[in-house]
């Protein structure tokens, strides 16, 4: 509709009168805004006009300005998918000024977060893979990385012990065999579409502040296992990855290893890392392997992935954000990933192991401030956003979304916990905590045995009639 009214007039038909509108952006713009009020508008060729636009001159716009127009008419067009019991008069309201000034701000962060590919992979998945120069990837738009390349690989913790049921290539965008060359590392590709599903441009790729981790915090509630009272240098852990029912576009269910440092209030210093399922980030509901961090308590600093700078990446093979395969099955399959988080003793980096000895990259220890010298808590576990819908408990589900107590093949797990100390040693976890915020509703219970060392089963189904 909006591409005909680039090429001629429009007739808005009312009760009492038609009325002629020549100008085409101002076409497009009536489409959205009837389109919200589920009114026709029917757009005409021009001849049937006394006053003819002709295609000559509509060429004389520029590019970009048509790439503009061009975008509005797709958010038009997303937004007349949406029902009429959805709608309210403020969302009605059309503000043109506000939508192309939108417009224009997602496209200069899509410059910033989207690199010159050297070579591009379509996954099955329907995500683009863009191969980046290393010292090109977003990580090196921060001022103290100008000019620099990604680092050498730091020593292993001592006690390391390779895990050989750990899949390498467990990411859907690899199945087609093709990867990126050497010198490059696979980002995916940001999109238009998923920065207009984002609540706020600015804060697209980053998590809502969160004040404290209980049951006030924000519609955010864990399932976890924690030690702390010492220093801590890294984590390990084998994660359990299924496919968690997710409501609400607006929520999201992940599972994954925290270490931290600093006061939950202000100044907060977290590196995490695991899988997730967030539709409004990705458009889908697969678990993705995802990073984060912050260095202020969510306020301001960090992002997921690769969304900002500040995560270097170093692997050709592994893309951050990508989506994970196979996932486990209830009474069937178990497949889950290894993940190693910890500290190089000589630089201070804090460096991401994927699988069995796959380096994924480093958080720069200049991010930080806590995390400069080391952590203070590691948490093991499972977060879900509750955004009460209809004003009862959400149904998005933790884990596999049965509790912990149907044990393995049925509920989700963690295994081999294990901590890197002072002197780069890996060791079980001692004293492991276990919380539970909404325990009707996300329930974990924890264990140890020779095969799978220190380990918990946790998760849930969310609304359930003793979580109303």
């Amino acid at each position: 509709m909006c591409l005909m009214c680039l090429l001629g007039d429009v007739s808005e038909t009312s009760r009492r009168r038609t009325t002629t509108i020549r100008n085409p952006i101002k076409c497009c713009l009536l489409n959205y805004s009837r389109r919200r009020k589920q009114q026709h508008i029917r757009c005409f060729h021009h001849h049937h006009s006394p006053h003819q636009v002709s295609f000559k001159s509509i060429t004389m716009f520029s590019s970009s300005f048509l790439r503009l127009v061009l975008l509005l008419c797709l958010v038009s067009s997303s937004f007349s998918t949406a029902s009429p019991s959805n709608t309210t008069a403020a969302d009605q309201t059309l503000r043109p000024q506000e939508e192309l000034q939108k417009l224009k701000l997602i496209r200069q962060e899509l410059q910033k977060i989207n690199k010159p590919a050297v070579k591009t992979i379509q996954s099955s998945d329907g995500d683009t893979i863009d191969c980046v120069l290393s010292h090109q990837q977003p990580a090196f738009d921060h001022p103290l990385l100008q000019g620099q390349r990604p680092m050498d690989p730091p020593e292993l913790p001592k006690g390391y012990i390779k895990d050989e049921k750990s899949y390498e290539d467990s990411q859907l965008w690899s199945l087609s065999g093709e990867f990126c060359p050497e010198g490059t590392i696979p980002v995916r590709r940001t999109t238009e579409q998923d920065m207009l599903r984002a609540s706020s441009v600015r804060r697209f790729g980053r998590k809502i502040r969160r004040v404290r981790r209980d049951s006030t915090n924000n519609g955010h509630e864990h399932a976890v296992g924690y030690v702390s009272g010492r220093q801590y240098y890294g984590a390990k852990a084998s994660i359990n990855v299924w496919s968690p029912r997710v409501a609400s576009q607006h929520e999201f269910s992940l599972s994954q290893i925290w270490v931290i440092a600093g006061s939950f209030t202000h100044d907060l210093n977290t590196i995490e890392a695991g899988w997730q399922i967030s539709p409004e980030l990705y458009g889908d509901t697969y678990p993705r392997f995802f990073t984060y961090w912050t260095s202020d308590a969510y306020r301001s600093t960090g992002c997921y992935n690769l969304l900002c700078s500040g995560f270097v990446q170093t692997n050709r093979r592994i893309a951050i954000g990508a989506a994970i395969s196979p996932r486990s099955s209830y009474r069937g399959g178990q497949f889950d990933i290894s993940l190693l988080i910890w500290k190089d003793p000589k630089h201070g980096h804090w460096w991401l192991q994927f699988g069995s000895g796959t380096l994924v990259g480093y958080w720069p220890a200049f991010l930080f401030t806590h995390l400069k010298q080391h952590g203070s808590m590691v948490q093991f576990g499972g977060e879900i956003v509750n955004t009460r819908p209809g004003g009862s408990h959400t149904s998005t589900q933790m884990g596999s979304g049965h509790f912990a107590g149907e044990g393995f093949g049925k509920a989700s797990y963690f295994r081999n916990l294990q901590v890197v100390d002072w002197d780069n040693t890996l060791l079980p976890v001692s004293n492991l905590k276990i919380l539970a915020d909404h325990p009707n509703c996300y329930d974990i219970r924890g264990g140890t045995n020779r095969v799978w060392g220190n380990y918990f089963y946790y998760g849930g189904p969310g609304k359930n009639p003793r979580c109303p």
